[in-house]
């Protein structure tokens, strides 16, 4: 699919693909997404451009993100954050070419950054004045969206706190917090990866001179705004650990409880143990043969030295689960 947009009083105006060449027009942006190689074959011809293909997009060294070709034209390398609904996270990687006064965009998905751009243009006059506007708001956008999708995280984690910390958690519960976390976690990652490329790209725009001083006042704005993500990221992955090692420790008291219980039981029934050893082993003079409660004795003997420790166990509060009352949250 081939987006093609003009400036009309300020805004972008997109052509319908029908138009796109049958009328001489100049466009501001023109975006690639999903593209056959035929569709990018009349692009290529129409404004005389490379365009990269989609495996150059896939196999591409960091080296090799921006760069200037012989024609003088300037390509980038930017990964955008996408979110599927009730899917994981990805990254996807778009291809920009600026020529002398167009941009063009390839990307193997429609992203919902360009999408909103795209709405802003129509519906804010001014906000975009060249083909250089369009890219930084591109990546302010993109900074936005990710500024929302720790926004996200953040809400999931107090979800997920409330389940650690104001309940007992169980093997099962625990497992299904520990997928959420991780899935959290996962996400806060590639937005803090999506963010350094974003910084490294407007950086280079920067260094490049290829901005005037508006534009270069904004796009040091969109540096800032990265930068107050970059301790938010932080700062969620502090709280990721946190959350993670509280489960894990619930986990393990969980499995404490297992393993206290066999350990009170072979205590317990040591002495029985004993009781019975000696009480069989006495073949010299046996009980039985002239004792006559002999056995019931031996019985009542192995029983008490059986409840006595199980007693002392109950009285040191060995038998019973641990409370520990912190701030007003109890742990049980």
């Amino acid at each position: 699919m081939i987006n093609t947009f003009v400036l009309r009083n300020g805004r972008l105006c997109q052509y319908p693909a029908s138009k796109y060449h049958s009328e001489d027009i100049v466009p501001v942006w023109v975006d690639l997404v999903a593209t056959s190689d035929d569709e990018r074959a009349i692009v290529e011809n129409r404004y005389g451009v490379t365009l990269p293909s989609h495996d150059e997009l896939q196999d591409i060294e960091a080296s090799a993100r921006y760069y200037e070709a012989e024609n003088g034209h300037i390509h980038l390398r930017t990964d955008f954050l996408l979110e599927d609904d009730g899917g994981p996270s990805r990254v996807i990687t778009v291809a920009f070419v600026l020529t002398e006064d167009m941009l063009f965009s390839i990307h193997a998905e429609d992203l919902p950054v360009f999408r909103l751009v795209r709405m802003r243009a129509r519906s804010r006059p001014g906000s975009v004045a060249d083909y250089r506007d369009v890219l930084l708001e591109l990546y302010a956008t993109d900074a936005e969206y990710s500024a929302d999708a720790l926004e996200g995280i953040y809400q999931n984690l107090e979800s997920v706190s409330q389940t650690v910390l104001q309940h007992q958690l169980t093997d099962e519960t625990a497992a299904e917090v520990l997928n959420s976390i991780a899935q959290e976690e996962d996400l806060n990652g590639r937005v803090r990866g999506n963010m350094m490329d974003t910084r490294r790209a407007v950086s280079f725009l920067m260094r490049g001179r290829l901005l005037n001083p508006s534009q270069f006042d904004e796009a040091r704005q969109i540096l800032r705004d990265i930068e107050s993500l970059d301790g938010h990221t932080v700062f969620l992955f502090e709280k990721i650990n946190f959350l993670m090692d509280s489960t894990v420790g619930f986990i393990n008291i969980n499995q404490n409880k297992t393993i206290k219980i066999f350990s009170v039981a072979s205590v317990a029934f040591l002495p029985p143990t004993l009781v019975a050893s000696i009480y069989g082993m006495n073949f010299e003079n046996m009980p039985e043969l002239g004792w006559k409660f002999g056995y019931p004795i031996a019985v009542a003997i192995m029983i008490a030295s059986a409840v006595l420790p199980l007693f002392y166990f109950r009285r040191r509060g060995w038998l019973g689960y641990s409370r520990v009352v912190a701030k007003g949250i109890t742990f049980a």
